[in-house]
């Protein structure tokens, strides 16, 4: 083991606030695990667009009251130098491992920089803290949370005065002023002189949720709810009965906050087995639909019933829920701009065009779609929504979930469901399918040598159709700034659309596929969706063979 290694770790472990943390790290020089030192000690967390995201443990690559310290105090400076010497900073915190930790050492380093700080006062849903930057006119808001990556993870998401969260140049000159700490023993921490707020922020906020609902609408919807052991259930079932739904039936085991996630593999309505539960419940309940958020109540996810499905209940795809919910808000005369991702479904495009509304399309993520010009609704396929950007500039599973009951309600009072009017969305612009080749890595070399093989060797046919145009997005478009992220136009048409990207807060490789089926009326839908089907499982099959997975 190598002396400059060892010295850079008993630098760290001097400095380390945290028992467990120091303990962990002492065992580990103790023992002499080269190795593991090795993979801690290989450079820094960085800090980007989506803050800092790891699993947690001592050392700089990991997530743990050091490098936290060290983000606040990069953030305080930041905000110095913008003139907002003493702007109020507003903090909230899952249940996640630490996640109370970070938030009041936050708390502590901005009180120590002179700026006014207040924290969230417990565990609540990343909208709430998105709501309150804005309502309480702060500078800027922090929230810790992993949101739906696995228990051993947090993280530390960061949004500034106006509700949205960081995009560049924000993020490189907060990393700039990270970088510059040179000691954590130079970062002041009082152990008091910020404010926990009281609850009149989440009423402040509950009564915001209202406006995304038509007065006197139906409120018939009767749900199944998980809160997937996060901190969902206490302000969801609040903004239910608030406006006046049947109140969710809860899935008890996964009802209350719990950072072992205990019943699931990954805390994602979107993995594999993390429904079964909500899917139980509704079996025995036969509500009209099932509701879920993650962990930080910021993603929605919905199902439906469907008897053609094995067990019962079917997810709906987020592209799905995000058209559904821009038909509704087509319906209740919504205008402005309706927004997306790239790699969402082209639909929604179709759908503001009917409507006569404008529409555009980002980045991925909310940092992008939030600050799109005369907003009024945007999603991502990732089961974000925003619906009320007026109040929450960033996605909200709270107020998309009181949309969605809405909808449903309505067309329940007309004898119909989300799936008829899935189908008459099919007809009207043709059947948009989607899927996602989505693979998890332990190596992230494995991501970085796929991209390379597309980059070199970039594929002229994908299920038996040209490849029409091949955009490396790195260098941006007419109307997108750079990312790293291929996209890939198919002859045809059937419109066929992929996109290549690295995900930005999980060791994941992501590629988006869409098709465009033609429809002529609703007899022919069943063939549409086989048609559509067999084509993305032929584009997945020669994307894979491409990028070398």
């Amino acid at each position: 083991m190598t002396q400059d290694l060892i010295a850079r770790a008993r630098t760290w472990l001097d400095e380390d606030p945290d028992s467990e943390t120091r303990e962990e790290l002492a065992a580990l020089l103790e023992a002499g695990d080269e190795r593991e030192l090795a993979a801690r000690f290989s450079g820094t967390l960085q800090f980007g667009t989506a803050g800092l995201r790891g699993e947690l443990g001592a050392g700089p690559m990991r997530m743990n009251r050091s490098v936290v310290i060290r983000a606040a105090a990069g953030l305080a400076a930041y905000l110095k130098a913008k003139g907002q010497t003493d702007g109020l900073v507003v903090i909230g915190y899952d249940a996640r491992y630490k996640s109370a930790d970070f938030a009041r050492d936050t708390a502590a380093v901005m009180t120590g920089a002179g700026l006014r700080a207040a924290l969230l006062p417990r565990p609540l849903p990343t909208p709430v803290l998105a709501f309150a930057i804005r309502h309480l006119g702060a500078v800027a808001g922090v929230e810790v949370t992993a949101s739906h990556n696995p228990p051993r993870d947090n993280g530390y998401k960061v949004y500034l005065g106006d509700g949205s969260q960081i995009v560049p140049p924000a993020d490189a000159e907060i990393a700039a002023e990270i970088d510059a700490v040179r000691s954590l023993h130079d970062v002041t921490r009082p152990s008091g002189g910020w404010e926990t707020l009281g609850d009149e922020v989440v009423e402040a906020y509950l009564a915001r949720t209202d406006a995304v609902l038509t007065p006197g609408s139906a409120r018939t919807a009767r749900t199944v709810y998980t809160a997937m052991h996060g901190v969902g259930k206490d302000v969801l079932t609040a903004a239910f009965a608030r406006a006046g739904f049947p109140a969710p039936a809860l899935v008890v085991e996964q009802a209350e906050p719990d950072p072992a996630f205990p019943t699931v593999a990954f805390p994602n309505p979107e993995e594999p087995g993390a429904m079964d539960l909500a899917f139980e419940a509704a079996r025995v309940v036969e509500p009209d639909l099932v509701i879920a958020n993650d962990p930080d109540a910021d993603r929605c996810a919905v199902a439906v019933p469907d008897g053609t499905v094995v067990g019962g209940w079917r997810m709906l795809r987020g592209d799905e829920v995000g058209a559904l919910l821009a038909e509704h808000l087509v319906h209740k005369g919504a205008r402005g701009v309706f927004a997306e991702s790239i790699v969402s479904s082209s639909l929604l495009g179709r759908i503001a065009e009917a409507a006569g509304v404008g529409y555009e399309e980002t980045l991925t993520g909310f940092k992008w779609i939030a600050r799109v010009e005369g907003l009024r609704y945007g999603y991502e396929e990732a089961l974000g929504y925003c619906v009320d950007p007026e109040g929450v500039r960033d996605k909200d599973g709270i107020t998309a979930a009181l949309l969605v009951a809405e909808l449903a309600s309505e067309l329940k009072e007309k004898d119909r469901t989300l799936t008829d009017l899935l189908d008459d969305l099919a007809v009207a612009h043709g059947l948009h399918a989607t899927d996602q080749l989505s693979v998890r890595v332990e190596d992230l070399s494995v991501i970085a040598n796929a991209m390379s093989a597309l980059r070199e060797r970039p594929p002229v046919s994908l299920a038996g159709l040209t490849v029409t145009t091949a955009e490396d997005l790195t260098k941006g478009t007419d109307s997108l700034p750079p990312t790293d992220g291929l996209r890939y136009y198919l002859d045809g048409e059937h419109k066929a659309r992929v996109i290549v990207r690295p995900s930005g807060t999980e060791p994941k490789l992501k590629c988006y596929l869409e098709v465009v089926v033609p429809v002529g009326d609703a007899s022919e839908l069943s063939s549409a969706r086989a048609k559509g089907a067999e084509i993305l499982a032929a584009i997945k099959r020669d994307l894979s063979a491409a990028a070398g997975l």
